[in-house]
C-alpha cells in the first residue's frame, strides 16, 4: 500500500510530545489507513517498534498478555525474544494493531503507561461495543482521534499538488471569489474526488492506472469487506439501502425502505453497529439548536451517510457493469441521470466528519403546524449556530434558513449554503463552492 501524506500525522506527533504520559488510540473504518499511517509514524519517529496484530491470533503473543501478572520485566524480556526486536528505553513504540480483538490489551494500557519506558499505539474500530469492552477496565490514559477518508486536501496531496488547496483557503479567508476560469478547475478537481472517493486504496489505483475500471474493483472490493462484517450483526441490509435513503427528497432513515412494517427500533442496535464501526456517519435530529445541542437529540429520528462518497456513488451503480471510463465522464459532465444532489449531501457531510464535527440537523415549523422546514447540518460554536444547507442544483431560494433564522433569532450566526457555483454573500447568506466546506469551522 502506497504511503500518503495524511493530516492525522501531525496530531500523532503533537501526542508523542507528551512523553509517554498516555497512549494513542486511533479509531477508525477498516481500509481508511489506520494501519499504514501508523507504520510509517514507528518507522520514522522511533528507533524501533514492535507491531502486534491481533487479528492475527498468534498464540505465543496472546498467552503473555494473560501471564502478565507474573511481573512487567519479565513482559517485556519475553515479548523481545518473541519478535526478534530489541526495545530501548523513551526511544521505542509498540503498536497493539486491531486492539479491540483482544480487550485485555488495551487493559493492560494502564500499567504499560504507568511504566513509562516505551510509548504505546492502538489502532481499532468498533472500540466502545459492548462485547468488546464487558469485563475490562477500560483505559483512562489514552488519546483517542477518529481517522477518515481522506479529505479533498489530503487528495490533492496524493496528486501531488501542494498549492491548490492553500489557494482556495485564502480566497476563502478573504471572501474574494477565486474567478470563472479557476472555479470551473476546482469543481471539475472536486468532482474527480467525489467520483473516486477519499479510501487510500481505490486514489492509489486511480494513480497508478488513471482507469476507472480499477478504481471501481478497488472500491467493489471494500463494500464485500464492509457487507461481510455487517452481516455479522444483520446491519447488511441497511448499507444495501443507503443509496435508496439518500435519493429521497426526506433522507431520514425510513424503516420501510429496509423491510414493510418494521419500525426505526427494530434497527437501532444495527445502526449503532455501523456508527461504532465508522462505515456509517449519523447525523442526528436536534428539536432545539440549543448550545447544548446533546441535550435535544430524538434518538429516533437521523439520517444516514455513508463514510466515504465514491463508496456509496459505487454502491448506487453496483449492478450496472457497463463501460466504466465512459460512465464516470458522463458523471463529470452529468449526462448522467444519477441523484446529484445524494452525493452532494453525502460529501458534505463526509467533509463536516473529517473535521471532526458531529452531525446534526434540525427540523422544524415555524407557526403553521402544516409547513415544515429542515435545515441539513448546524455548526455549533460557542453559544451560536451556524446552519447549513446543501444544494446540487441552481437556487437562490433559502426559505428554510430565513425561517430558522426568524424563529432562533439570537442563537443563529452566519448561515451557509454549500453549492456548485462561487463565493459569494447574500445579505445574512453565504453561498460556499463545495469544495471550501472544510474551512467553514475555520470562520464559525
Amino acid at each position: 500500500m502506497k504511503v500518503f501524506r495524511r493530516k492525522i500525522y501531525s496530531r500523532m506527533l503533537e501526542w508523542k510530545e507528551c512523553n509517554g504520559g498516555c497512549a494513542l488510540m486511533i479509531e477508525g473504518a477498516r481500509r481508511v489507513g489506520k494501519t499504514t499511517v501508523v507504520r510509517e509514524f514507528v518507522s520514522r519517529e522511533y528507533r524501533s517498534h514492535i507491531i502486534i496484530d491481533f487479528s492475527a491470533r498468534d498464540k505465543g503473543i496472546e498467552e503473555l498478555f494473560h501471564s502478565f501478572g507474573s511481573g512487567i520485566d519479565a513482559f517485556f524480556r519475553e515479548l523481545q525474544r518473541l519478535t526478534g526486536v530489541r526495545l530501548w528505553e523513551r526511544r521505542s513504540a509498540i503498536v497493539f494493531d486491531e486492539v479491540q480483538l483482544f480487550p485485555l490489551a488495551r487493559q493492560l494500557i494502564k500499567h504499560l503507561v504507568a511504566d513509562g519506558r516505551y510509548d504505546y499505539i492502538e489502532t481499532g474500530s468498533l472500540i466502545s461495543i459492548k462485547k468488546n469492552i464487558e469485563g475490562i477496565l477500560m483505559p483512562s490514559e489514552e488519546m483517542s482521534v477518529d481517522m477518515h477518508p481522506m479529505d479533498f486536501e489530503e487528495f490533492l496531496w496524493a496528486k501531488g499538488d501542494d498549492v491548490t488547496f492553500q489557494l482556495v483557503r485564502e480566497s476563502f479567508g478573504s471572501g474574494e471569489p477565486l474567478g470563472e476560469s479557476a472555479h470551473r478547475r476546482m469543481m471539475g478537481l472536486y468532482t474527480e474526488y467525489m467520483i473516486v472517493g477519499g479510501m487510500p486504496q481505490a486514489v492509489e489505483a486511480l494513480l497508478k492506472t488513471n482507469n476507472y475500471d480499477a478504481v471501481e474493483n478497488a472500491k467493489r472490493g471494500i463494500l464485500r469487506v464492509y457487507s461481510e462484517d455487517a452481516v455479522k450483526i444483520n446491519a447488511r441490509r441497511i448499507l444495501s439501502a443507503l443509496p435508496s435513503l439518500l435519493s429521497k427528497h426526506d433522507k431520514s432513515f425510513s424503516p420501510g425502505e429496509i423491510a414493510r412494517d418494521s419500525r426505526t427500533r427494530d434497527y437501532l442496535g444495527a445502526v449503532d453497529w455501523l456508527s461504532e464501526s465508522k462505515m456509517v456517519n449519523v447525523c442526528r435530529r436536534v428539536t432545539d439548536p440549543d448550545p447544548a445541542p446533546d441535550m435535544y437529540v430524538d434518538g429516533n429520528s437521523f439520517k444516514l451517510y455513508l463514510l466515504d462518497t465514491g463508496l456509496l456513488l459505487t454502491a448506487a451503480l453496483m449492478s450496472n457493469i457497463g463501460d466504466r471510463d465512459g460512465m464516470y465522464d458522463s458523471i463529470r459532465r452529468n449526462r448522467l441521470g444519477i441523484n446529484k444532489g445524494m452525493l452532494f449531501e453525502n460529501m458534505v457531510a463526509q467533509e463536516l466528519v473529517a473535521a471532526d464535527l458531529p452531525l446534526r440537523f434540525c427540523r422544524f415549523s415555524d407557526g403553521d403546524a402544516k409547513t415544515s422546514y429542515e435545515v441539513d447540518f448546524l455548526i455549533y460554536r460557542g453559544g451560536k449556530v451556524s446552519p447549513v444547507e446543501a444544494k446540487s442544483g441552481i437556487s437562490s431560494r433559502h426559505a428554510s434558513l430565513d425561517r430558522f433564522a426568524e424563529k432562533y433569532g439570537k442563537r443563529v450566526s452566519e448561515a451557509y449554503i454549500i453549492h456548485t457555483k462561487g463565493l459569494r454573500k447574500d445579505r445574512d447568506v453565504t453561498y460556499v463552492p463545495i469544495y471550501m466546506t472544510s474551512l467553514l469551522l475555520e470562520s464559525v
